[in-house]
């Protein structure tokens, strides 16, 4: 189900063809749009929206031989919602006149890699055209000369249509929605201070802001689905079990103040979400402004410190939103950031719109050398861990999917979509989760906070969008893996922080140089104190999608062979990260 408002993004798919009648166009009819066909029924049986849905291709009317054509297809994708164009051919075709001129949609072309007709030569000369227009596109080339009857679609071709198409929609989906910082600036944190120029230029998004006291209004003023609040604490008393209570005897909360707390912080989620995305029950209680919502993709909630001094902390109502199910069933997860820190909330929304799984929002906490591990546990660590681990931890926002209680067909730790969740997989999830009464020298409001310790063995990328005055937007990625560690080490190194909160041991993959020589030197080049981690290897996605939106990477340890981006970079020089920053810079904003 699409909860936003805004049609979702379709892909557009352009046949183009060999303009010249009288024998040669009419031989390439056929070929060319069954082309187009069978690049569309991949894409569609390939590919899902976060929500769930089909993704779908518009296929031009008619093959695309000149300006007339190429025209009248981009008014029928207007109509149609496209928002990600495609070019295929297997021959040769008149470069400038038939490429899609749109510069805000992502775009891509492959050229059929056969001798009978030179679709590679066209690939070459409409990129050129691109490029000398200013409009960046990708070329997809495959390696190997196919047959001209062949209407496979290779490996690697396949590969490059799905990380474009992909990121194509992640940038698309994007485009209209808002974020919605609920309160303002957390503690001084940089990523709460909103700029404005990255969510409109580079974005393309809107900005949206509420004070969090409208949260006290809607709650004392019941502006919330009652009905639905008392289904969604009979569930959390049902399925969140309370855990362990840190503070001393004498300050801690009795069982009526505790009780109350529980009531709140419900009330708290449903007003976010509320916010977020609307409500129509609102309307029938007569609300009708409130029931609209923000029609935001993600959002961040302030929390400390002018709230959590006084009102139960934001974690469960992070926490839950966070995940892939709630009272109501397994769900599409929302996007809300700890300390409404933006740059990492958007940063969470990239894996989510890549993989349509939920994220982890963690602190990027320690670093532990083996040497540190030693001292203090008297252990040595062991495996993918031996040379030092990176502690990821936060007060209670993880998304509960990050517990890894989700198996593959193998039984191996995974985070799924949530429509391939069961509900057994959700119990799991439950079973591995305490709800521990806040801290109260953190939160002097009280709440409760997630604890859970995370499944090793699940490939992860942590991410980060980090603001660089005079520069604009950079991206770090972080390829590695969750582990287990010796439950011995775990207790005592987690005691040293707060064990009330969930737990994420990291260790990323390391290349011997640069930002990845070693585990230390990720940590110590990571540009801000949080980092977004989602499920599977997806940094080349993730630089995918950067360059579309003209974001350059400053950090990554993903193989070169895997970088996917505009066959515009290639004339910016030959150290491809520095041509990534001339061509980010010369292009601009997306949206400017």
């Amino acid at each position: 189900m699409n909860r936003l408002n805004g049609e979702l993004p379709r892909i557009g798919i352009r046949p183009a063809i060999d303009g010249r009648l009288g024998g040669v166009r009419e031989s390439l009819e056929n070929q060319t749009m069954d082309m187009a066909k069978n690049v569309a029924g991949f894409l569609s049986d390939n590919l899902r929206h976060p929500d769930g849905s089909r993704v779908e291709c518009v296929i031009a009317d008619t093959c695309i031989g000149g300006v007339a054509e190429a025209a009248q297809t981009a008014e029928k994708f207007r109509k149609e919602g496209v928002a990600v164009s495609l070019t295929v051919t297997p021959c040769w075709c008149y470069g400038t006149e038939t490429i899609d001129m749109d510069p805000h949609i992502p775009k891509a072309i492959w050229g059929f890699n056969g001798t009978e007709r030179p679709g590679a030569v066209y690939l070459a000369a409409a990129l050129a055209g691109h490029t000398q227009k200013g409009i960046p596109a990708f070329g997809i080339y495959g390696r190997d000369v196919q047959d001209a009857g062949d209407t496979s679609i290779p490996s690697d071709v396949q590969q490059g249509l799905l990380r474009f198409a992909k990121a194509g929609l992640a940038v698309a989906t994007l485009h209209g929605k808002s974020y919605l910082s609920m309160g303002g600036v957390s503690m001084g944190i940089a990523g709460s201070v909103i700029t404005e120029e990255f969510f409109q230029n580079y974005l393309g998004m809107r900005n949206e802001y509420v004070d969090m006291s409208e949260f006290i209004r809607r709650i004392n003023q019941e502006i919330y689905d009652r009905e639905e609040f008392k289904k969604a604490l009979a569930w959390v008393k049902k399925h969140c079990r309370e855990g362990l209570d840190k503070n001393p005897a004498e300050k801690r909360k009795s069982p009526d103040q505790k009780d109350r707390d529980w009531e709140f912080v419900v009330k708290m989620t449903l007003v976010a979400r509320d916010l977020m995305i609307g409500n129509p029950k609102l309307a029938d209680i007569g609300y009708g402004e409130e029931a609209l919502g923000h029609n935001a993709i993600a959002a961040g909630f302030q929390g400390q410190r002018q709230w959590t001094d006084y009102f139960p902390n934001g974690d469960f109502l992070e926490a839950i939103l966070n995940s892939s199910f709630d009272w109501n069933g397994i769900r599409q997860p929302f996007i809300v950031a700890t300390e409404n820190d933006s740059l990492n909330g958007i940063s969470m929304l990239f894996g989510h719109l890549l993989t349509g799984t939920a994220q982890i929002f963690a602190d990027v906490r320690t670093f532990w050398s083996p040497e540190a591990v030693k001292r203090v546990t008297g252990k040595k660590l062991s495996g993918l861990s031996e040379n030092g681990i990176i502690h990821l931890i936060n007060s209670g926002p993880a998304a509960l999917d990050g517990t890894g209680q989700q198996s593959d067909s193998k039984g191996n730790p995974v985070m799924k979509p949530f429509w391939n969740i069961t509900a057994e997989e959700v119990q799991k999830c439950l079973d591995a989760t305490e709800w521990c009464p806040a801290v109260l020298e953190y939160f002097r409001g009280g709440g409760y906070s997630t604890r859970y310790l995370t499944r090793g063995g699940m490939p992860v990328t942590m991410s980060r969008i980090n603001w660089v005055k005079d520069l604009g937007p950079v991206l770090q990625i972080a390829e590695g893996n969750t582990i287990d560690i010796d439950p011995e080490i775990h207790e005592i190194l987690d005691k040293r922080t707060d064990m009330t909160w969930p737990t994420t041991w990291f260790v990323p993959r390391i290349t011997g140089k640069g930002a990845f020589r070693d585990a230390y030197t990720v940590m110590a080049n990571w540009g801000a104190n949080h980092g977004a981690i989602g499920y599977g290897h997806i940094g080349a996605d993730l630089i995918t999608v950067a360059s579309m939106l003209r974001i350059p990477v400053c950090m990554h340890n993903v193989p070169e062979e895997k970088i996917f981006r505009p066959s515009a970079w290639n004339s910016f020089g030959m150290d491809k990260e520095g041509s990534d920053y001339l061509a980010c810079k010369t292009y601009g904003p997306l949206y400017k």
